[in-house]
């Protein structure tokens, strides 16, 4: 028989992305926390594009052990809805078994017909010839393979075996507590759906981690995907289909400069042209530039900022060119011609130290900003 369902994880309901610091129109965090809710309805839809009537979610699909009533029940509610497809969830490390029991207790006792919490490792029979094998989170961090007890469940002959998991997946030789990249083979599994790894990674054609359907960090470069699994019949390679199903595109990129290039232009030139209100975009710059570069550079991301979700620029990394004629725009003569003259021998003083020449590089290139805007 072929059976398809949709595997997710790591939704992380209720994140309120504190890390991050809010814009002056106050709306990013929301719009945020939102768009992981969004991802539901988008699970449901891929599920019926692809006749899937399952959704594995491999865990973490609350931010916390303790979400608020709004998050829980709106979750549920968002669910229910999605009435076609049934809903599998796991405890992952957010939301273990332990620290989080009220929810799972809340959850097993109202939750809509089309949602299943699976709160231990009894195999649970999907359809006819298909076996879930879910290996919940008991602690948050329990210090051993979950997967372990795979291999002695046994199943009928014939009958398809997924593994639903929640952990990391590295060389099994330190501390015992990853799951071993061979699971899937030690285990007789046709696929094992992985969640914890918020990015997209393929182990084997058999082990994989669909990611976050919505990122919210700056490490995987691309947006959020779910995936769309096919398993003809047992023993069969599966087919994997990536689904993409995020809103926001989280990017962290380099901003190379050399000498006597146009700072703002080469900005320019690499921030995206498109879907700009839903990019939080970093930008590292590095190499030379005088303090004219500097001080362009700044004023071209502060222009085009306000585009985007969020944008910030960390030039700690770029050079400065000093030259008299930099001093000349901050001043001919006087206390500030002083203080910038002081600043500048301190930047090129290799008895300093590096720290201490990146101070009075970056306090220069400040009074060289001060003075531009004055000068206005």
């Amino acid at each position: 028989m072929t059976f398809r369902f949709i595997h997710s994880s790591d939704l992380h309901l209720g994140r309120r992305f504190l890390n991050l610091p809010e814009p002056q129109d106050g709306n990013l965090r929301g719009r945020l926390m939102e768009a992981r809710f969004d991802k539901i309805q988008r699970l449901g839809a891929a599920a019926r594009e692809h006749g899937a009537a399952h959704v594995l979610l491999a865990g973490d699909t609350f931010d916390s052990a303790t979400p608020s009533p709004q998050v829980l029940r709106q979750a549920l509610a968002a669910m229910r809805d999605e009435s076609a497809v049934t809903w599998w969830l796991l405890p992952g490390n957010h939301d273990n078994m332990r620290n989080a029991e009220p929810i799972w207790d809340e959850i097993s006792r109202d939750s809509p017909d089309n949602v299943r919490a699976l709160l231990d490792g009894d195999r649970v029979d999907l359809a006819e010839g298909v076996a879930l094998l879910p290996c919940p989170v008991p602690v948050r961090a329990a210090g051993r393979d979950l997967t372990e007890a795979l291999p002695r469940i046994e199943t009928s002959e014939g009958m398809i075996r997924i593994g639903l998991a929640h952990g990391g997946v590295v060389d099994f030789a330190d501390r015992g507590d990853h799951i071993p990249p061979d699971r899937d083979q030690t285990a007789g599994l046709d696929y094992l759906a992985l969640g914890d790894w918020h990015g997209r990674l393929k182990v084997s054609q058999r082990t994989q981690y669909s990611g976050s359907p919505e990122q919210d960090q700056f490490k995987h470069g691309m947006r959020g995907h779910c995936l769309a699994v096919t398993i003809p019949n047992q023993g069969a390679e599966p087919e994997v289909t990536e689904i993409e199903t995020g809103s926001f595109l989280w990017q962290d990129t380099e901003l190379a400069l050399h000498d006597g290039e146009d700072a703002a232009a080469a900005l320019e030139a690499l921030l995206p042209s498109r879907d700009r209100r839903n990019t939080l975009l970093k930008v590292r710059a590095s190499g030379w530039a005088p303090m004219s570069g500097h001080a362009a550079l700044r004023i071209a991301a502060d222009r085009h900022a306000p585009e985007f979700a969020y944008l910030e620029l960390n030039a700690n990394g770029l050079g400065t060119l000093h030259s008299v004629a930099d001093l000349d725009e901050i001043d001919h003569a006087g206390a500030m011609r002083l203080a910038a003259e002081q600043l500048m021998a301190e930047a090129e003083d290799l008895s300093l130290s590096e720290d201490d020449r990146a101070i009075a590089a970056a306090a220069l290139n400040r009074l060289y900003a001060y003075a531009q805007e004055a000068a206005k």
